[in-house]
Formats: structure tokens, C-alpha cells, sequence
């Protein structure tokens, strides 16, 4: 008797604890339920932001080659384009934060560039003015004096420096040595390095996007926010490599980001915790 109550007792247990883990599995599978379509949910909302954001730095270096065309077209008639549309891709990354690859197309049609080219390797305008003032002086043709002035005249904007105009007596008028009796303006640095005053306003631009566009994103003070910015170099299938590519990485961390978007320190010096490495 007392056996078989034993196997009742141990029966009884064992039956408890099948009905227990049963009833745990049914609770964990609910839960999971329930929590399925918030997780979901939660994703969508983030693969939102992240495109939203990708948008507003595409957006960024577009703002950047207009500064740059701007800048350029206030001392040249000459009309720039992007080569192709900016994009950007965003990934969040485990253990890092969110990360965005950007690709920076080339501005295309500025004169400044031509010239940039040709002085690099000795053909720019101040040599060839040089060269054409050397045979008109030797020519004493007045007429041909007074045409290299006028070009003289159009071209300054692009010289580092004071145009010096030929001294030949101007027709019908008194001996001239030069036209800079008023000192020249200052020369926009732009003219001497175009490439790059466009990389360096692109990056200005994608600086200020990632400090006041990010709040969606949500990042953590141990995550980062980082943005690949690279050239667009499409090569021929048949072509090499472009080895002198560059990458340029910008990124910050979350906890100096949230600091700026929280108004605890100025935008000014959130810039300066901003991290730029080139590669």
C-alpha cells in the first residue's frame, strides 16, 4: 500500500511539473507574440530615420557644391555641375552605432579647373600672357598692345596676383605703365586649389546635417554616428584602380551628439568633438 502511494505522489509530481513547463512554453510563446509586433515595429521606425537621414545628407552635398558654384561664379561667368546625384546609404551596426556611406559626385564645368590643370604643368595663363606680351613688344604694333590689354583686363580675376599691363603709349591717349594704381581685391583662395574649397564645403555641410538632422536615430552615449564620404571614380572595365581615392570619415560620438541635441554645449564646440580622419 504504501508503495503504490509512493508512485502516486512521484506520479503526481512528474504530471505537475509536464503541466508546468507546458504552461511555461504556452506564456513564453504569448509573450513573444506580443512582443513580435512592437520589435517590428520598432525596425520600421528605424529604417525610416536612417533613410530620412540618408536624404538629408545627400541634401548636404548638394548645399556644399552650391556654395562652391556660388563662390566660383562670383568671379567667373562659368556654370559648374554635379557630375551625377549624391547618395547615401545608412546601416546600423552592432556594437558601433549607425554608419552612412555617401558618395560625392565630381563638379564638372568650372573654368577655374581648366586653368588649375594647365598651370601644373607650365601651359596656364601667365605664361601664355607672358609669352604673347614677349612678341607684341617686339612687334611695336599699337594695335596688338591695345587687344593684350583688354585681355589683360578679362583675365585678372583668374591671376594670383596684379595683371601688369604692357607700358606701349594707348591710342589716342597718354603713356599708361599699368592699370593697378588701385590696389587689387583679394583673391578668393578658391582660385588656386577649386577641388579642394569643394571637398572642404562638402564637408562643412555633412558636419552640420549629422549635428542637426540626427535626433531620429536615437543613439545611444556609447554608439557613434559616422559618415564615409568618397569621390564617385566610375572606371572603365578594362581600367585600373584609382589608388589616389580618398575616404574621409566623419563621426561622433553619441554622447557628445546627444550633449548638443540636449543644449548642454554650444554647436561650436559640438564640432570640435567631431572626429575626421582621412584615408
Amino acid at each position: 500500500m504504501a508503495r503504490w502511494l509512493k508512485g502516486m505522489v512521484l506520479a503526481g509530481a512528474v504530471a505537475s511539473m509536464i503541466a508546468g513547463a507546458a504552461a511555461g512554453r504556452v506564456f513564453a510563446q504569448g509573450q513573444a507574440q506580443t512582443q513580435a509586433p512592437r520589435v517590428a515595429a520598432a525596425q520600421r521606425a528605424q529604417r525610416y530615420q536612417i533613410a530620412m537621414m540618408e536624404g538629408v545628407l545627400e541634401r548636404a552635398v548638394e548645399h556644399g557644391a552650391t556654395i562652391t558654384r556660388d563662390r566660383l561664379q562670383a568671379l567667373l561667368p562659368a556654370e559648374m555641375l554635379l557630375t551625377e546625384n549624391a547618395r547615401a546609404r545608412g546601416f546600423r551596426l552592432e556594437g558601433y552605432g549607425v554608419f552612412f556611406d555617401v558618395v560625392v559626385p565630381g563638379l564638372e564645368g568650372a573654368l577655374p579647373w581648366s586653368f588649375h590643370t594647365l598651370d601644373q604643368n607650365d601651359l596656364g595663363l601667365a605664361s601664355a600672357l607672358n609669352a604673347i606680351r614677349s612678341h607684341i613688344q617686339g612687334t611695336k604694333d599699337d594695335n596688338l598692345e591695345q587687344a593684350l590689354k583688354r585681355i589683360e583686363l578679362q583675365v585678372a580675376p583668374l591671376m594670383p596676383g596684379p595683371v601688369a599691363v604692357s607700358s606701349s603709349p594707348a591710342i589716342g591717349g597718354p603713356a599708361s605703365t599699368s592699370v593697378d594704381a588701385a590696389p587689387p581685391p583679394r583673391q578668393d583662395s578658391i582660385l588656386s586649389d577649386p577641388d579642394t574649397a569643394y571637398q572642404t564645403e562638402v564637408r562643412n555641410a555633412l558636419m552640420d546635417a549629422m549635428l542637426d538632422y540626427s535626433r531620429g536615430l536615437n543613439l545611444v552615449s556609447a554608439e557613434w554616428l559616422g559618415v564615409g564620404a568618397r569621390g564617385s571614380h566610375d572606371r572603365p572595365p578594362l581600367g585600373p584602380a584609382n589608388t589616389d581615392a580618398q575616404t574621409v570619415i566623419i563621426q561622433v560620438r553619441g554622447a557628445d551628439l546627444n550633449a548638443f541635441l540636449g543644449g548642454q554645449i554650444s554647436k561650436e564646440e559640438a564640432r570640435k568633438r567631431i572626429e575626421v580622419k582621412v584615408f
